[in-house]
């Protein structure tokens, strides 16, 4: 069960979020074309694990790297894998794609490329900084060797390398949830696997635009999604959200705009339990060369990121 945070500490971790960090250290190196099997994807995936490991939260970080033929022919693909305890029985597991879409270039400007801001560098910059932000707590979750831990999945090839279709997508998250159906967990067990460890899968993807609206999908885990409905309201109430009108709250329920083929997909299909945060309908940049920093707002991305950490706190107990 979560449990529900004092106010003090509401404050505290919402003032441990760090805006400047979040998009300096965190954001902008992400912001390049990053095709799976690239220099440009070997650069982010480096940026990011080296972010990892500089904390003091002992994170157990590893790629996942694997071969799929694909429209294009074979590519090597790599998804980032960070776990606070691997031992421990439960995990709440959160994600996002840390690849970019094959763009055309604009003709008028071929230096130009698509850099996928909102798609998904942006979601993979609020997990870095949720690792950092809460850096302290996390150390202390995995001293304790509590029966929940955290694991973060940065995920290849989301992206279609043509048309979308079963077989060209969702190339890191097919693999790993296949991987994980066919891990032992714990080591040597004979029944149970590291999939049914998975307590909730999170994934986020095109967040960055100003006011998003992000629904539930499903009805499972809605008891999840209220606890973020609860933590956006409490942190507007106390002051601690920018540029936000109260009267648009990004998490809501009285809206559905139908299901979205994204990552989540080869892990609820084996039955892990989800909450897909995605904005819908899609920002109006989606899959232009708009995704771009400039058209990110940057007070919108803090906001989801403390509303996270508050999630986050509850829900291990931190």
């Amino acid at each position: 069960m979560p449990k529900k945070l004092p106010l003090a500490q509401v404050r505290q971790l919402a003032d441990q979020v760090d805006g400047a960090r979040l998009w300096e250290t965190h954001l902008r190196p992400m912001l390049i074309e990053r095709v799976p099997g690239t220099a440009g994807s070997k650069a982010v995936l480096q940026h990011i694990v080296s972010q990892l490991r500089s904390l003091s939260a002992g994170w157990i970080v590893e790629e996942d790297s694997f071969q799929s033929s694909t429209p294009k022919g074979p590519v090597t693909f790599s998804n980032v894998l960070a776990v606070l305890n691997p031992s421990a029985p439960r995990r709440l597991l959160l994600a996002c794609h840390h690849d970019s879409k094959i763009l055309p270039r604009d003709p008028k400007d071929p230096q130009r490329v698509f850099v996928g801001a909102s798609d998904s560098a942006v979601p993979c910059a609020i997990l870095l900084e949720l690792a950092s932000a809460l850096d302290t707590q996390l150390r202390a979750l995995k001293q304790q060797r509590s029966a929940v831990t955290l694991q973060l999945v940065f995920f290849d090839g989301e992206e279609a390398f043509e048309e979308w279709t079963d077989t060209d997508s969702l190339y890191g998250s097919r693999h790993l949830a296949e991987l994980m159906a066919h891990t032992a967990h714990p080591p040597g067990s004979t029944h149970t696997t590291q999939l049914q460890a998975v307590d909730l899968f999170v994934l986020l993807d095109l967040l960055g635009a100003v006011e998003p609206l992000i629904v539930n999908h499903f009805d499972n885990t809605a008891h999840w999604f209220d606890r973020l409905i609860a933590a956006e309201r409490r942190l507007h109430r106390q002051g601690l959200l920018s540029s936000h009108r109260s009267e648009q709250n990004y998490f809501r329920k009285d809206v559905y705009l139908g299901p979205v083929q994204d990552d989540h997909v080869p892990f609820l299909l084996r039955g892990v339990p989800v909450l897909h945060l995605i904005s819908t309908p899609f920002p109006p940049f989606w899959h232009t060369l708009q995704d771009t920093e400039e058209n990110m707002h940057r007070p919108t991305v803090e906001n989801l990121t403390k509303i996270l950490a508050i999630f986050l706190a509850e829900y291990l107990h931190l």
